[in-house]
């Protein structure tokens, strides 16, 4: 179906401004750390830093140390990937006559609400404030590697694979000498948020080093150039950052993709446990019940499962506070909301505070002018400059087996996932969307990047 006349023009004037936006704004851009400057692949928080790097190294250090405190404040100077507005500190959005006013009682340091699909930006809150990201980095961890290796797949846990994990390390359980299929490893990584199961994944692709390494270079393809990538789980390391603006493009990303929606959406699944022998001397190896820890979608004492919530990631650490990205859909409208680091203390802040934007998005929405967008991966945006090309099948925003479909194609299904316990597999299913994509070859009209529908079909836990 033609585009309508208004929807091209429109497209036609956000690249122009997008384009505007990049000249007036590349001495900030530049200004960050770019991916190039970013740790060599595998370094940690010990490693010998490099003398070229010295004072970008240093401003990652001192801006990691300067979020820890109560009383520590936005640079003045932030990136403005997505519009000048999101560079800016404090609160970004456009009240007007019908448009509901903020919620009450927001403490987090930075936050954002973002239509999924179309990437507009309906508010922020020092969007782009590199923080510590703590275990919401896993989604990058999962964005760059889930294409790997089949689910299917096998690997027997040696000592080695297990090396460097953190003290205090969130684990899932894994043992020495146990074999796991590459699904149970996800299952432990999204739903556990197990240290223990990343590090067998990053020995499987050839170590933290090359993990690392190629972390970096993702974030880099998806424009989300506040994150530097020190540990591939998240765990605290000096120099590590990311900001809510990044944390929202990577899940935006990784939703793209069948498999990340399986597991992020999942509830509860059984876990393979240790071989020990029974009574009868024979070896047996029974499995566990395994809980997603984002809270929203699992449900706690003082917070009730979000309605039409479907993922995506939560974490803590000593350095991140809490952080969360959750992705949500309600009547066919898909939100993704990023919040880090409340600072009021209280049980479930994180989820609290999410969930009150979530509310204010989908009444807000239609009704607000974006102050900014989620701008699209990198190579997307350079496939639009050619006529007639696109991303790679199984990119991000690629017409692959996970896209949601292909121009003039029909909508693609996605299998819902299986073996939950007590038959509650995955709170996100199936219908695809039809890329409707610009005539010479741009991005998507009105840079829409579609989902496949978020549809409950599953009881509550």
């Amino acid at each position: 179906m033609p585009a309508p006349k208004n929807s091209i023009q429109r497209s036609l004037l956000v690249i122009s401004t997008i384009v505007l936006s990049t000249v007036l704004t590349a001495p900030v851009a530049l200004a960050a750390p770019s991916p190039s400057s970013k740790p060599s692949a595998g370094s940690s928080a010990t490693a010998t830093a490099d003398p070229s790097k010295k004072s970008k190294d240093s401003k990652d250090s001192k801006e990691s140390k300067e979020s820890k405190g109560s009383k520590a404040a936005p640079p003045a100077k932030m990136s403005t990937v997505g519009g000048t507005r999101l560079g800016q500190a404090g609160t970004q959005v456009n009240l007007a006559s019908g448009v509901p006013v903020l919620p009450k009682g927001l403490s987090a340091r930075s936050w954002i609400v973002a239509d999924a699909e179309s990437g507009e930006v309906l508010a922020a809150h020092n969007a782009h404030w590199r923080l510590a990201p703590a275990s919401t980095l896993k989604m990058l961890f999962a964005d760059t590697l889930l294409p790997k290796w089949p689910s299917s797949t096998e690997h027997k846990v040696e000592s080695s694979d297990l090396a460097g994990i953190g003290s205090g390390s969130s684990m899932v359980g894994i043992k020495e000498d146990e074999t796991y299929t590459v699904h149970d490893l996800w299952l432990g990584v999204f739903l556990r948020s197990g240290n223990d199961a990343v590090r067998v994944l990053a020995a499987m692709n050839g170590g933290v080093e090359s993990t690392v390494k190629e972390m970096n270079e993702h974030a880099e393809e998806l424009q989300a150039f506040d994150t530097v990538v020190v540990s591939p789980d998240g765990y605290d390391a000096e120099g590590q950052v990311s900001s809510a603006y990044d944390l929202t493009l990577i899940a935006r990303s990784g939703l793209q993709k069948k498999d990340f929606r399986e597991y992020a959406s999942t509830v509860r699944a059984d876990f393979p446990g240790e071989t020990k022998k029974n009574k009868k001397g024979k070896k047996v190896r029974d499995s566990f019940e395994i809980q997603n820890t984002n809270r929203l979608l699992s449900g706690d004492y003082d917070v009730p499962v979000y309605q039409g919530i479907a993922g995506v990631k939560n974490g803590n650490t000593t350095n991140a506070g809490a952080t969360f990205t959750g992705v949500a859909e309600q009547d066919g409208r898909v939100l993704l909301v990023t919040v880090m680091n409340p600072e009021k203390k209280e049980s479930n802040g994180v989820y609290k505070e999410t969930a009150k934007l979530l509310d204010w998005g989908f009444k807000a929405a239609g009704k607000v002018d974006p102050v900014g967008e989620l701008v699209p991966p990198g190579s997307a945006a350079q496939a639009g400059a050619r006529p007639g090309a696109g991303a790679s099948p199984g990119e991000a925003g690629g017409a692959g087996e996970d896209a949601p479909g292909a121009v003039g194609g029909k909508p693609v299904a996605s299998a819902a996932a299986g073996g939950g316990a007590g038959g509650i597999g995955t709170a996100l299913a199936v219908t695809g969307g039809v890329l409707v994509l610009l005539a010479g070859g741009a991005f998507l009209v009105n840079r829409r990047w579609p989902l496949p529908d978020l549809v409950r079909r599953r009881p509550h836990p």
